[in-house]
């Protein structure tokens, strides 16, 4: 037999026990709140930019050819950037603890279509150490370059700038409080339906025509206290 369930059921059954889709969802918001505040680590990020150009005469400065030269270097700079023979310089000269690996994974290297300008974007849980490593690849870089690729065409159009009040850019802590109170949300809707299945009472008539296949031909009243005792004094009457 197939059972089929209208709006109105569910909104009675969430009305019903409406109480602990709250408290799951309260529960997720507090969870996510304190994890975010409390749990994971404020990363920073500092940025540095640099220009791809090559120095070449005014007259070919903006040539066809110069131009495409430089785009089709950008990709192999944007490999080399992260390679230990710049990151290993960028780690002594700053005399950090730590393996040109784990520095990759904090330096990300981007840039746009048809842009000459190479962003280098360090992460970090101490803002003044991305400022640092930031403006240190970029240096290394711009003294390797000539030595690696023959070229001398770099230069630095934007350094990463310490601040005084920095804001982390991770962890994205109101978007972590709303995920939370929706993750809570779903779980106390769904633990909720499943309250609801798992209860095998047979509440009313219709249910009761449902599961005994059998037409309903009479109904037995609830009688609370006092209309039992009102009952019991007639009977003794009569």
């Amino acid at each position: 037999m197939e059972e089929t369930i209208s709006l109105q059921e569910i909104a009675k059954i969430i009305k019903k026990r409406l109480w602990l889709i709250i408290f799951f969802t309260v529960v997720g918001i507090g969870i996510s709140t304190g994890i975010s505040f409390f749990v994971l680590t404020p990363i920073y990020q500092a940025q540095t930019q640099i220009l791809v150009n090559q120095n070449i005469s005014p007259e070919e400065l903006y040539s066809m050819r110069t131009t495409e030269t430089d785009l089709r270097l950008i990709n192999t700079y944007n490999v080399i950037i992260t390679s230990p023979v710049i990151l290993t310089p960028a780690l002594e000269q700053l005399d950090l603890d730590m393996t040109p690996e784990q520095l990759m994974k904090q330096i990300f290297v981007s840039s746009k279509n048809d842009s000459k300008v190479v962003n280098i974007r360090v992460e970090d849980p101490n803002p003044a150490y991305a400022v640092d490593i930031s403006n240190a690849v970029a240096e290394v870089f711009k003294e390797k370059i000539p030595q690696l690729m023959r070229v001398d065409n770099i230069s630095i159009l934007s350094a990463a700038e310490y601040s005084d009040n920095p804001s982390p850019v991770k962890p994205k802590k109101l978007m972590n409080i709303a995920i939370g109170g929706l993750i809570g949300l779903m779980i106390g809707v769904g633990f909720v339906f499943l309250l609801e299945y798992l209860d095998m009472t047979i509440k009313s008539e219709r249910e009761v025509e449902e599961y005994l296949e059998l037409p309903v031909i009479g109904i037995v009243g609830f009688f609370d206290e006092e209309t039992k005792k009102r009952y019991s004094r007639k009977a003794r009457r009569s």
